[in-house]
């Protein structure tokens, strides 16, 4: 069994993380923690540059602190694109044996009265919860889930952009 520790108490991170392993590698099992790690950036990043530093820090973090097979950051971030905000993520997965893989989610163009209170200061999540009357979302379907009604759901969005991570992992001769 393969050690996975994911540098996030987020159970939608934990379980994209799962799914996508799971997906890469069906002939693996897997034990996948989630833990509390640092991402050294804002609680909102507003680039895509800073958000991959805050995936790359949170697996960082879970390396030096756990013995493990696999360490993965994921970072979720904004970024103002010709006028307006859009949302993404960042993937990091870090190999025990030094490999190393990134992908980024797609991304999508937040609504004016989420932008208004992002722009303010407000970390997405807690906007998403106010514009939508809703409580943690950004634990359960996640901004894309709440503006797809559910046809993407985070979890979904998430597992995708890590099997895209581990590229490197799935075709190591190419790297």
């Amino acid at each position: 069994m393969k050690k996975i520790i994911v540098g996030s108490t987020n159970p939608v991170k934990i379980k994209s993380v799962k799914l996508a392993f799971e997906t890469a590698f069906p002939e693996e099992e897997f034990d996948v923690e989630g833990v509390s790690a640092v991402s050294g950036v804002r609680d909102q990043p507003l680039s895509s540059e800073e958000t991959l530093q805050g995936a790359r820090n949170r697996a960082d973090f879970a390396k030096q602190r756990y013995e493990a097979d696999y360490w993965v950051g994921i970072e979720g971030g904004i970024e103002d694109h010709e006028g307006v905000l859009e949302a993404f993520a960042w993937m990091v997965v870090l190999g025990a044996d030094g490999t190393v893989g990134k992908a980024r989610t797609s991304s999508f163009v937040l609504p004016h009265e989420v932008s208004l209170l992002v722009r303010a200061g407000m970390e997405l999540g807690r906007a998403d919860d106010q514009v939508f009357n809703q409580v943690h979302s950004k634990q359960k379907n996640g901004a894309v889930g709440l503006l797809t009604n559910d046809i993407i759901d985070r979890t979904e969005y998430y597992k995708q952009a890590v099997i895209l991570a581990l590229v490197p992992f799935l075709k190591p001769e190419l790297y």
